[in-house]
């Protein structure tokens, strides 16, 4: 399967890139999806820090999201749909997969950036598909995004 660095992503789709991060970055509190051990979905909720060009993914050490992700590296991120009903910004999700980061001289430079609770696993996130759907008028607009394709978009009535 085709993936993509958060970077890269950015650099080939920019204006729908920054709408994905405006989006995540307005509540501070989204909700990951991992696969568990018997292959069943897990929802959890998590914080994600868009730094240095790149989406991460900080949890707790032996977390059972943690370790979903450390023995299967799939994941799905839903962003806080948000206090109201109105969905400002959009319905916006990425999939992908998740992969620990163990060299310290980066965690390093992760933790002097962000100061997070120590100890923690960092993941940081490569991308196989982001979607964002949005109301535009008396349209439903869906905005998706695979990993070395481009931005397509389908509008219902």
């Amino acid at each position: 399967m085709t993936s993509s660095t958060w970077a890269a992503f950015r650099a080939a789709e920019p204006a729908f890139a920054e709408s994905v991060q405006h989006r995540f970055e307005q509540y501070r509190h989204h909700v990951l999806a991992t696969v568990r051990k018997d292959g069943s979905p897990r929802l959890t909720g998590l914080e994600v820090n868009f730094r240095f060009g790149e989406l991460w993914l900080g949890m707790m050490p032996g977390s059972r999201k943690a370790q979903d992700l450390l023995r299967d590296p799939r994941f799905a991120l839903h962003a806080n749909p948000g206090a109201d009903d109105s969905m400002d910004g959009g319905d916006v999700r990425i999939s992908g997969r998740a992969f620990e980061v163990t060299d310290a001289g980066e965690k390093a430079r992760f933790v002097e950036d962000v100061k997070p609770p120590e100890p923690f696993h960092l993941f940081r996130v490569e991308l196989t598909e982001v979607v964002r759907t949005s109301v535009e008028g008396d349209e439903l607009v869906v905005r998706s995004w695979s990993a070395g394709g481009q931005v397509r978009t389908q509008r219902r009535r």
